[in-house]
């Protein structure tokens, strides 16, 4: 296979009480092992299947549309598992908070535009921190889509991003998203974050 669901970093349970160790098997094992094999097949009939998923997003409007859902669903869950870590949260340094405070005011105003960026997404989709061309953008896109795809309406690298399909939470917190939003800043993995904006 081309595409191969990546391990894990950490333990089902060791970004507990702010993630739930059962939420986090169902999402890994089931969904994202489920749009790993999709995307698979599909590229293989397609004739997508020499082509990296960078490459595959880029140009997402020539692909049908299960492509566009599951490739979607593989990346976006790769970055997500990699965006979060135990003992995470706090706030960026170096370059990257540098950037925060240049582009939003302060990493408080961050939080809150991306917060609400995550909160306000009508259904399924995701919140995303994005450099795009030289600046630093909060965005949010519906269902798998991404800032890779040339379908995006803010395209650019992602910096961050927060799962808001229902499935990231509802084990734990039901309907009460805003209270999903407001645990994840305790397991942000800024390392990460980082590394990537200097990228």
């Amino acid at each position: 296979m081309l595409f191969k669901l990546p391990e894990l970093p950490y333990a089902y349970d060791a970004l507990e009480p702010y993630i739930d160790a059962r939420t986090m098997e169902i999402h890994y094992s089931k969904h994202h092992a489920a749009y790993t094999n999709n995307l698979n097949n599909l590229v293989a009939s397609s004739g997508a299947d020499n082509q990296s998923i960078e490459k595959i997003l880029s140009e997402i409007s020539k692909h049908p549309a299960g492509i566009r859902n599951n490739g979607g669903g593989f990346y976006n869950h790769n970055l997500f598992w990699s965006f979060m870590a135990p003992g995470g949260g706090g706030k960026p340094s170096g370059n990257l908070l540098k950037a925060i405070e240049t582009d939003f005011g302060s990493f408080d105003a961050f939080k809150e535009k991306f917060s609400a960026a995550a909160a306000t997404r009508f259904g399924s989709g995701w919140a995303w921190l994005v450099k795009s061309e030289s600046k630093l953008v909060v965005t949010s896109t519906p269902n798998q889509d991404n800032p890779l795809m040339d379908i995006a309406d803010v395209k650019g690298a992602p910096i961050l991003t927060l799962d808001i399909w229902e499935h990231a939470y509802y084990l734990n917190y039901q309907n009460r998203r805003p209270d999903y939003i407001a645990a994840f800043w305790n397991v942000v993995n800024w390392a990460e974050a980082e590394k990537r904006f200097n990228e």
